[in-house]
């Protein structure tokens, strides 16, 4: 995007520089937070596509593996240019240049765990260099900023055993002076001290002359003095060039690892600038996850295509995620409704979601949305009203159109809101409709919002401009904050002002002088609205009845499918009969499959309610009879095998004659049968063919727990738990209940499918696993287990 004083105000208007800020407050260092900050919009497509994809990775590899820990450092490059001149940098300096080496090592340390694993990244990761013997020479010579360590040299080592002993000396002449009798008397105190880096002692003022030697310092009272005797000066001289020694050493130690850094200058340098973009990406991958955002396509065609967007700056837990499409058939739309109806909200999701994906920032909108890659991005919202300049708040929206048609181009998305406001009605409307006229003509993309029933009329009866609305629910006197496209929508005034207790002489009265062209136009918008809320309802219920037979028809499919499996099985030893029953289920599993096909196509008559119900019925004793056929009968020994103990709900059971393992959901009825759930499979099977395995480690459980267990049971497919089409608070129930089972069955490895979609089940699963105490480790799905709708968990 250029640099225009137009597009720094539109960035501020639809509040990107907020988003910035929270990507800036993810980052590790200021120098990366600076760079956080300092992202402008791209105007390439091909560069955003790049962007988005590094991001989008970095986002895949914290899921998969968890999120790289960064430490905090400061800029190392100017000192190590002054290292490459010669300087000797302080223990500070070459600390912070080993926190930079040791981020390098981390990073690489991380990236392994997806060793081979292919991404935009690879080429930052695979450009950093570990300087192992820079950074271990650094390590292990300067123990902090103040500190460097013993051992950073043999002849510092021997300096300081050489000042440990002379100071040992002189403590033990003074400390003998101190307890002599005949020396105490003229002391303060029986203690010995320093001044100057020298050992003294504190004598009493009047006795100086009683005790030879220097005085260094007296007390600010003058009641004490602090003299060095004569008989430890040579001793402190000593200690003092000792101590001038070992400062040389350790300047020499210094000035010898600032060459090693300056040796490595651009390497580190070159590591130090990988590290920050790095950061900066997984910054983003981090805020990705806090929008739960997803990456948009970049639409080649000039359409936006927005699905369950949500403004980032909302709160999660009120906002409204809504469907915005702009582009294709028509160029323009024109967004009525009542105030705080979310016409305003709309404009700047729309904007600001088209922003961040220019930044290479994912967006909160689900898989699939489209965004188009613009020069400019133009916005008017909000009240522009300029005292200073002594402007009406007409006149300030007048004078910012007219700086955004000067930029406007066919690269262009222009947004204003409340278009035409602030003047009289007419002029502002036939205003209004000659600004969009211009903008159609520069070729723009364009979304404005009004109140105006002229431009409703003109988006009618204008070729490449829609009507778009934000619903309002009349009873409630609350917006629903949906958008719906195709529909204009009533600003609801009288209807609002009659719910607020409006008497209705005055409302019958202000009827009175709106013109008979307006009120026939808000009728015919009224109808329109009331049909299309029937017409949803009416479709919300086909949609519901289609997915009761979607859902059956997946029954029957998995039951197919298992049927096959068991036939495999039965051809190894199963009789003729066994497969002459395995065949029947087949024909007839396709029997129904193919009556829920000629249900479908019946959805738009009208008794197709009749015809489902029925059906479903008819299906349902059909698939109990396929349950029943399916359990293929064979001879067992131990005819004689009686239960240890009446059968409970949940209890764990072998089925004689087909050597399968179940759970028990309903005991024996009068006929002497018992309802057994068995991998996917409810098969009904007389009671003397089962065989109780009993578990005697574990405890026994209540009927609520044993409940449970089969919920968990009826989920799971041979080590899967499918959570799709739960909501977070569901599946999270489920899964804590499936591990427990798993742990129970000593299963070590369980595979979560939760679905790709918005990645809200797949964030929350994520979270849950880290934190569960048997869940030892988890990652995303390879390829040929799910990818990234399935979440593979190894339990301890």
């Amino acid at each position: 995007m250029r640099n225009t004083d137009q597009e720094e105000k539109t960035i501020k208007t639809l509040q990107l520089d907020k988003i910035l800020h929270q990507l800036s407050a993810l980052t590790c260092c200021e120098d990366a937070a600076r760079m956080a900050l300092e992202i402008k919009p791209v105007t390439d497509a091909g560069n955003a596509e790049a962007q988005l994809q590094k991001t989008d990775d970095a986002f895949t590899l914290c899921a998969r593996y968890g999120n790289p820990y960064f430490i905090r450092f400061d800029d190392l490059r100017p000192d190590i240019k002054r290292a490459s001149a010669g300087a000797v940098l302080s223990g500070r300096e070459l600390l912070n240049i080993s926190a930079v080496l040791e981020q390098v090592k981390m990073l690489k340390n991380w990236k392994k765990q997806g060793e081979g694993t292919k991404t935009s990244l690879c080429g930052y990761f695979d450009n950093l260099v570990l300087f192992t013997e820079t950074y271990n020479a650094i390590r292990s010579a300067i123990i902090s900023e103040d500190e460097i360590d013993d051992n950073a040299s043999e002849q510092l080592a021997s300096i300081r055993r050489k000042i440990t002993r002379a100071e040992s000396r002189v403590r033990e002449l003074l400390e003998k002076m101190t307890r002599s009798a005949s020396t105490q008397k003229y002391l303060m105190e029986p203690i010995v001290t320093m001044r100057e880096g020298r050992f003294v002692v504190p004598v009493k003022s009047e006795y100086r002359v009683n005790v030879p030697g220097l005085v260094h310092d007296s007390s600010s009272s003058g009641a004490t003095l602090f003299i060095e005797p004569t008989a430890v000066v040579e001793a402190n001289n000593e200690i003092r060039i000792l101590h001038k020694e070992e400062q040389s050493e350790i300047q020499r130690i210094l000035a010898e690892l600032s060459a090693m850094c300056a040796d490595n200058a651009e390497g580190i340098i070159n590591n130090y600038s990988l590290v920050l973009m790095l950061n900066l990406y997984f910054a983003k991958a981090y805020l990705a996850e806090k929008h739960n955002a997803a990456k948009p396509v970049i639409s080649k065609k000039n359409r936006i295509e927005l699905k369950k967007a949500r403004h980032p700056l909302i709160n999660p837990a009120e906002v409204v995620p809504i469907d915005i499409s702009l582009g294709g058939r028509f160029w323009g739309m024109i967004i009525t409704g009542p105030n705080t109806g979310g016409k305003t909200v709309t404009l700047k999701t729309l904007g600001l979601l088209t922003l961040m994906a220019q930044c290479g920032l994912l967006i909160p909108a689900a898989e699939g949305s489209e965004v188009v890659v613009f020069n400019n991005i133009l916005a008017d919202i909000g009240d522009e009203q300029s005292i200073e300049q002594n402007l009406s708040t007409f006149s300030a929206h007048i004078t910012n159109i007219i700086e955004i048609m000067k930029v406007a181009d066919g690269s262009s998305l222009v947004l204003l809101d409340e278009l035409g406001s602030g003047t009289d009605p007419t002029e502002g409307a036939a205003l209004a409709i000659a600004i969009i006229e211009e903008l159609k003509r520069k070729g723009c993309l364009m979304s404005a919002t009004t109140h105006y029933a002229e431009l409703k009329m003109y988006a009618l009866n204008s070729a490449g401009i829609e009507n778009a609305s934000c619903e309002f629910d009349i009873a409630s006197l609350k917006p629903t904050y949906r958008l719906l496209i195709g529909a204009p929508g009533r600003s609801n005034a009288f209807a609002i002002s009659q719910r607020l207790g409006m008497e209705q002489d005055v409302l019958k009265k202000a009827k009175e002088f709106i013109s008979s062209e307006s009120r026939q136009f808000d009728d015919v918008v009224q109808n329109l609205e009331q049909s299309r809320q029937s017409y949803e309802k009416e479709l919300s219920e086909i949609k519901r009845k289609n997915q009761e037979i979607e859902k059956m028809k997946n029954e029957i499919a998995v039951l197919k499918s298992t049927i096959e499996k068991d036939k495999e099985r039965a051809l190894s030893g199963a009789d003729e009969k066994a497969r002459r029953i395995i065949q029947t289920v087949q024909a007839q599993a396709n029997a129904i499959i193919d009556e829920l096909e000629d249900i479908r196509k019946q959805k738009d008559k009208p008794n197709f309610e009749l015809l489902a119900a029925a059906a479903k019925n008819q299906l349902k004793g059909k698939i109990d009879k396929l349950y029943d056929e399916a359990a293929v009968k064979k001879q067992t020994s131990g005819e004689n095998y009686a239960l240890p103990r009446p059968l409970k709900i949940g209890d764990e059971v072998l089925i004689a004659d087909i050597n399968q393992k179940g759970v028990v959901l309903s005991l024996r009825d009068n006929a002497g049968f018992c309802r057994i759930q068995a991998g996917i499979m409810k098969i009904k099977t007389e009671e003397k063919k089962l065989r109780l395995i009993e578990k005697p480690t574990l405890k026994k459980q209540s009927g609520f727990v044993q409940k449970q267990m089969v919920s968990a049971a009826e989920k799971s497919i041979a080590g899967d738990l499918d959570l799709r089409g739960q909501s977070s608070e569901e599946a999270l129930l489920d899964l804590d209940r499936y591990i427990d089972s798993c742990v129970t069955s000593g299963i070590s490895q369980i595979h979560i499918i939760h679905g790709k979609g918005t990645g809200t089940l797949r964030s929350a699963v994520s979270r849950h696993l880290k934190s569960h105490p048997s869940i030892k480790s988890h990652r995303l799905g390879r390829y040929g287990e799910g990818e990234n709708g399935v979440t593979v968990a190894e339990i301890k």
